[in-house]
């Protein structure tokens, strides 16, 4: 009986490493292929400058494909903001969330020292880094970044939400990023992701006005889950399942609900086998 338990135990914690290994991986290959393209279509080549549309066109492609390649392996945050809103929404559990973060944080500096090593020199200039246009005070361009990763953050959770859709948010994902694009541009060049302005600053060593990054999109993401999970459209989770998921517990329950399920269904089709075989005898 005990040693069952232990190799119970043993399966149960294999299979949930597993799972957040598989998560963890979605969400470096997922953030890295982001930054690759995403900072690649701002690059300033002097025969074909990059226009605003263009830019804006690579960011909304990019994402619908990345999406669509890894929302069912960890939900596609590739974003440390929307991690953040969902921990904030008690759909993800703190060590999760951390470890998301990381995940995504060594995924844009990848991509973007892969993108790095294989531009020429003459054209690296800036390297996409994020920065405030001259006439944008500091605090212009916190509030852009947060109205901009609210209506990210809003659209992410309205796309996901089993409650409104069943389908792929790849589309609609990818056109919240287009349009924050297509008016971030002319302020901050328009982050809405802290990793995708991590990468690049890290790679080149420009960090003057990095943090504007971070407060401006975190602070967006909470209001978003809040305005979401606690006023359109509010569930109905007590108190205690908050804490079950913000700890991690909940995972482990739902592995171990899974575990029973199987071996019932195992159990179910050995006897329904051996009574044809009793109907054949």
């Amino acid at each position: 009986m005990e040693s069952g338990r232990r190799s119970l135990a043993k399966t149960l914690v294999c299979r949930l490493c597993t799972t957040i290994s598989k998560a963890l991986f979605a969400e470096f290959l997922a953030t890295g292929l982001y930054v690759f393209f995403g900072v690649g279509s701002a690059l300033r080549w002097p025969l074909a400058l990059p226009s605003m549309l263009q830019v804006a066109i690579t960011f909304n492609l990019a994402t619908a494909v990345i999406v669509q390649i890894t929302w069912k392996a960890s939900g596609a945050h590739v974003n440390p903001a929307v991690t953040l809103a969902f921990l904030v929404g008690s759909q993800i559990s703190l060590p999760r969330a951390v470890a998301y973060v990381a995940a995504q944080l060594a995924g844009a500096t990848a991509g973007a020292a892969l993108l790095y090593g294989v531009t020429p020199g003459d054209i690296r200039d800036t390297f996409g880094v994020n920065v405030v246009r001259s006439s944008v005070s500091t605090g212009q361009a916190v509030a852009v970044e947060l109205v901009l990763t609210l209506q990210l953050v809003l659209c992410v959770f309205a796309s996901t939400d089993s409650r409104q859709t069943t389908g792929s948010p790849a589309a609609t994902i990818g056109a919240s990023v287009a349009v924050g694009h297509l008016i971030g541009i002319y302020f901050t060049g328009c982050s809405m992701n802290p990793a995708r302005s991590f990468g690049s600053a890290v790679i080149v060593g420009k960090f003057a006005v990095h943090w504007i990054f971070w407060v401006g999109p975190l602070t967006g993401a909470v209001l978003a889950s809040l305005i979401y999970n606690f006023i359109l459209f509010p569930d109905t989770k007590t108190l205690a399942q908050r804490l079950a998921i913000l700890t991690g517990t909940a995972e482990v329950q739902e592995v171990e609900g899974v575990e029973p399920q199987k071996k019932e269904s195992q159990s179910s089709s050995e006897d329904t086998e051996m009574e044809n075989v009793c109907q054949v005898a």
